[in-house]
């Protein structure tokens, strides 16, 4: 790539980037209440994606081999009770990732 065709890049992917993060804040202002269905998506999606992503990190996990799945169920375990303990969404999960890189490196 050119300098050129880089900063058409940078520039077009800053561009994309501020107005997915300023295009809810313009339309949905301060006086106005949201729509009911974005208040839904407000409140079901942080369980969905989460959801999703414990499906995913598990899509690969063999319970009939090697250490049986133990420092992924660890883990999980660890950063359910860590969450459910702090109800810190970020303690829970680097609890849970340092909790599994430990049992990955050092044990399992």
């Amino acid at each position: 790539m050119t300098t050129a065709q880089i900063l058409i890049s940078v520039a077009l992917l800053s561009f994309g980037t501020m107005l997915t993060r300023f295009l809810p804040f313009i339309i949905f202002r301060e006086n106005r209440e949201a729509p009911k269905f974005v208040q839904y998506l407000g409140k079901a999606l942080p369980a969905a994606i989460f959801s999703m992503l414990v499906v995913y990190c598990l899509k690969n996990v063999q319970l009939l081999g090697g250490s049986h799945g133990l420092p992924e169920f660890i883990a999980i375990a660890v950063t359910a009770a860590l969450h459910l303990w702090k109800r810190q969404i970020l303690v829970s999960i680097a609890g849970g990732t340092v909790i599994y890189m430990i049992l990955v490196q050092m044990i399992f």
